[in-house]
């Protein structure tokens, strides 16, 4: 039996252990949070942003003329300090002005595609027979030597169409997802077998250099497995040779073209009837080299002010369509969040600075090039950090399309797991529950992460639509309650993580 005296102290170790976690959990601003609920679900602006920019400014090109003129009416958004902020030599500009494509043989038949980024236009209207060209090895150059000048060459092989995806939609995570998520702890990388090049390959490049020499009018490519999706990027090569005018001028045009049209031309070449095509492209290619930007704007914070709370999202998209899932709706769901945020009067504590990125799609350089001019990076020697460095508390991203909010991935820092918690506990009824020790990958957030800093990335449902990177991706395709849902949360983070009397804990350095 427990004496009066073991009751006792057992008793008050219980009240200072309750004290000691109270005093640990990190603490809500219900006020705020209604407050920023109220304003973002009842007076939402994110569809009006969004559409605004799928709509009226369209496609955003690192370094396009679209893409400057975008950024113009960017650096508009009712924030201070607004700075359209260059980062690095990026290249000339390139803009696509018009595109017409047609197969007028065997039957007529219009078709849609668009050119590769950094590639040069037809010089005018072509007709020309198409022919298959399957050429992968050093070996191959002499088959074809002498025997493509004029010709359009289908050189990529027919392409699979996932009908069985296209009957059965795009299911949102289930609750079981959610809960394997955060039940995953992280395990150690597999090693990776060390791959050996074929010498005897061509390269992307190489291959292309080759159409060129021999006069082949146009390059004709798919790589989509969606109906009616053209999937399209760069030229081989360009991030070799940084989007060079030069290498561009000496590529042949290169046209994406949609599945069921490029597989209809190559069965019929397949029977040995001829296929004519017509096709027009006009691209705009830079003079010299200009440099790429990002555009950055704060809410002032006040006794905090030097110490840094970031949101934000990457502008830039490629060129086919404006791209509304990946990334127009995180830019306005950022946007959204710090309208929301000023609508309210909010007075945060540290200094909440919203940030556009340019050359994400390319490899991260916008954030990457950004962190290392103002916070530097520890594991870099030469760089090492600034003053800056200490001051930044943590940044909260959208890229992962245009799905609601469903949780968190901590990036391996489990110390961030509580606060959190804490943060997506008025958002339960969004079915914003989980925190998942995961890292995401291939965004924004990671060049924060990579050097040292704080940055994470939602984890978001998926949803019906097309996906980024096609031309399909517009305003239409995009969910309203999901971005209003995100706007919010993301007001929510970045006020609560602006407010703490503690930065946000950082990962143990290796």
């Amino acid at each position: 039996m427990m004496t009066h005296r073991r009751a006792a102290v057992v008793a008050v170790t219980m009240v200072l252990f309750l004290g000691l976690a109270s005093a640990q959990q990190p603490q809500v601003d219900l006020v705020a949070v209604a407050r920023i609920r109220e304003e973002g679900l009842q007076r939402s602006r994110v569809m009006d942003t969004v559409s605004y920019m799928a709509d009226v400014l369209g496609a955003r090109l690192t370094l396009s003329e679209d893409m400057k003129r975008a950024q113009v009416w960017l650096k508009r958004i009712g924030l201070v300090n607004t700075a359209i902020e260059p980062f690095m030599d990026y290249g000339v500009t390139w803009d696509n002005e018009y595109v017409s494509l047609h197969m007028l043989t065997p039957d007529y038949q219009p078709m849609v595609g668009f050119p590769l980024t950094h590639t040069p236009g037809t010089g005018g209207k072509l007709t020309a027979r198409a022919v298959i060209v399957d050429l992968q090895t050093k070996q191959d150059l002499a088959t074809y030597r002498g025997t493509l000048k004029g010709l359009a060459v289908l050189v990529t092989p027919p392409v699979a169409i996932d009908v069985a995806a296209l009957a059965q939609g795009v299911p949102r995570r289930t609750e079981e997802e959610l809960q394997k998520l955060e039940d995953t702890v992280i395990t150690p990388p597999r090693v990776a077998p060390r791959v050996v090049p074929n010498p005897d390959l061509l390269k992307a490049e190489e291959k292309m250099a080759f159409y060129k020499a021999e006069g082949v009018s146009v390059v004709l490519q798919c790589e989509s497995g969606w109906i009616g999706a053209v999937r399209g990027f760069a030229r081989p090569g360009t991030k070799d040779d940084k989007w060079s005018r030069e290498k561009t001028l000496a590529s042949p045009p290169i046209v994406a073209v949609t599945p069921e049209h490029y597989n209809r031309m190559y069965r019929i070449v397949k029977r040995d009837i001829p296929v004519t095509i017509e096709v027009e492209v006009r691209n705009r290619v830079g003079e010299a080299v200009e440099q790429a930007a990002n555009v950055i704007g704060e809410i002032p914070g006040t006794d905090l002010k030097d110490d840094v709370v970031m949101i934000g999202a990457h502008f830039d998209t490629w060129h086919a369509s404006p791209n509304a899932s990946d990334n127009t709706s995180g830019v306005a769901v950022a946007l959204e969040a710090a309208r929301i945020l000023k609508a309210i009067g909010a007075k945060p504590r540290r200094t909440i600075r919203v940030a556009f990125w340019a050359g994400e799609e390319q490899g991260l350089h916008g954030s990457r090039e950004y962190v290392l001019k103002h916070f530097g990076n520890p594991k870099d020697a030469k760089t090492g950090v600034t003053p800056q460095y200490e001051k930044f508390s943590v940044y909260f991203n959208q890229d992962y399309g245009a799905g609601q909010f469903r949780g968190i991935a901590l990036q391996g820092n489990e110390q961030a797991r509580q606060i959190f918690t804490a943060w997506m506990a008025p958002f339960h009824d969004f079915g914003m529950r989980t925190v998942a020790i995961q890292s995401l990958g291939s965004t924004d957030h990671v060049s924060f992460d990579n050097a040292g800093l704080p940055g994470f990335q939602f984890i978001q449902d998926r949803i019906p639509g097309t996906g980024g990177h096609t031309n399909l991706d517009f305003f239409d395709t995009l969910q309203t309650e999901d971005l209003m849902k995100n706007a919010v949360v993301m007001a929510s983070f970045a006020y609560h993580a602006a407010m703490t009397d503690a930065r946000m804990p950082r990962k143990t350095q290796k």
